[in-house]
C-alpha cells in the first residue's frame, strides 16, 4: 500500500497520497496554467473518485488521471466539459521514464476506491473560498458567500442592463449557474433564477442576471472558480440544478440578430471562416 505522505511530482503539480484522500498541490510558476495557480491546492477525497487511468501523453510523457464522480466537484460541474485538457486539475503529467512508478500509484488508488461512477448526492470536494470577484466585459461580478452582485460598466453594459440597474442576487433566490467559457463565442456567466422569477432573456448581454466575457474579460482562472463557489452555495441552500441549462428555442428575430452580429465580427476579422460557419449553423439549428 502507498504510505501516507507519499508524493508523486509531475509537471505543474504534485500528488500527496493520504489515507482517505489525494492532496493535489499545483505549481505557481509562470509556465503553470493560470487556473492551477488560482486553485493553489485541492484535497480530493477518495469517495469523490470514480476511476484512475494511466495513458500515454505527448512528447515522451504519461498522464495519470483521477476520474471524478459526477456531482462530486462543483468546479467540474460548473465547467461542464469545457476545460481544455491542459487545464484539467485531475491530470498529472509525468516523464515517460516514471511510468512504472505512476502505474504503482494508479494501482494503489484503484485498490482503495469503494464507489463507482454513481452521481454523488452532495459535493465532496471543497469549492474555491470567497470572497471572489472578477471583471467581465460589461460589469464587475462579486460574491461574498451569501449573494452575487453585478455592477455595470458604462463602456460595455447594454441599455437593458443600465435600465435594470446594478443587481444583487441572494443565493436562496437562485437555482443554478450557467458558465460558458470565455475561450469560445458568446462566453458568459449566467445566474439561473428560481421558477417563480421573471423569464430570463435568451441573450446574456440583455439579461441582468448575467455578465458577458470578452478578450481579457472573465478569464477561466477567475470566472470558473467564481461559478463553482456560487454553485456550491446554491446546492448547500438545497436548490442546485445542473450547471448548464438546456433552455428553450430562441425567438427567430433573436436568431437573426445574433447572425447579423456574428457576420459583423466575421467581416471585422474577429471570427474565422470556420468559426463563422459553425456558429451560424448552431444558431440556425435553434430555430
Amino acid at each position: 500500500m502507498a504510505r501516507m505522505g507519499d508524493v508523486l511530482a509531475g509537471f505543474h503539480a504534485a500528488w500527496e497520497f493520504e489515507s482517505d484522500s489525494v492532496l493535489i498541490r499545483f505549481e505557481r510558476g509562470i509556465r503553470s496554467p493560470k487556473l492551477f495557480q488560482a486553485l493553489g491546492e485541492r484535497r480530493i477525497p477518495l469517495e469523490a473518485i470514480a476511476a484512475v487511468t494511466l495513458t500515454p501523453g505527448k512528447r515522451g510523457t504519461v498522464v495519470l488521471r483521477a476520474v471524478p464522480r459526477p456531482g462530486a466537484d462543483p468546479l467540474v460541474e460548473a465547467a461542464a466539459g469545457q476545460l481544455k485538457e491542459g487545464c484539467d486539475p485531475y491530470r498529472l503529467v509525468l516523464p515517460a521514464e516514471r511510468e512504472t512508478l505512476a502505474e504503482y500509484y494508479a494501482d494503489e488508488l484503484r485498490g482503495q476506491l469503494t464507489v463507482d461512477d454513481e452521481p454523488a448526492e452532495r459535493y465532496l470536494v471543497s469549492p474555491p473560498e470567497g470572497p471572489l470577484q472578477f471583471k467581465a466585459y460589461d460589469g464587475k461580478a462579486s460574491f461574498d458567500g451569501k449573494s452575487v452582485s453585478f455592477r455595470w460598466f458604462w463602456t460595455g453594459a447594454s441599455s437593458a442592463k443600465w435600465k435594470a440597474g446594478d443587481q444583487s442576487f441572494p443565493v436562496a433566490d437562485l437555482s443554478g449557474v450557467e458558465w460558458r467559457s470565455p475561450e469560445v463565442f458568446e462566453g458568459h456567466l449566467r445566474l439561473l433564477r428560481r421558477a417563480s422569477a421573471p423569464a430570463q432573456p435568451a441573450q446574456a448581454d440583455q439579461d441582468p442576471a448575467a455578465v458577458v466575457f470578452g478578450l481579457g474579460y472573465g478569464p477561466v482562472h477567475e470566472s470558473l472558480p467564481f461559478a463553482a463557489a456560487v454553485l456550491a452555495a446554491v446546492r448547500s441552500a438545497g436548490s442546485a440544478v445542473p450547471a448548464v441549462s438546456a433552455g428553450g428555442r430562441r425567438d427567430p428575430a433573436d436568431i437573426a440578430e445574433r447572425i447579423r452580429h456574428l457576420g459583423e465580427l466575421h467581416k471585422a476579422g474577429l471570427v474565422t471562416d470556420e468559426e463563422f460557419s459553425v456558429k451560424k449553423a448552431e444558431l440556425l439549428a435553434e430555430l
